[in-house]
């Protein structure tokens, strides 16, 4: 389970980098985590909602210079 699936988002604006980790997370196995990767400044507070509202769980969120690291376990 240490295997970490990343998502690029970069250059895409809301709500597409939402729309693509919705579904790009379906790719993951239950548990296992996936790193999204945005320079779209909407997306911090995007990520944190989309989490609550799906039951998936946000480990970490990081930023450095433009682009903002979210780390998601996939939960459901």
């Amino acid at each position: 389970m240490s295997e970490t699936m990343t998502l690029d988002l970069t250059g895409m604006k809301c709500p597409v980098p939402i729309v693509r980790l919705n579904t790009e997370v379906r790719q993951v196995d239950i548990g296992m985590q996936l790193e999204a990767l945005s320079d779209d400044p909407a997306f911090e507070l995007d990520v944190k909602a989309w989490c609550r509202r799906t039951g998936h769980e946000l480990l970490s969120m990081d930023s450095s210079g433009s682009v903002i690291k979210a780390c998601i376990r996939r939960r459901v």
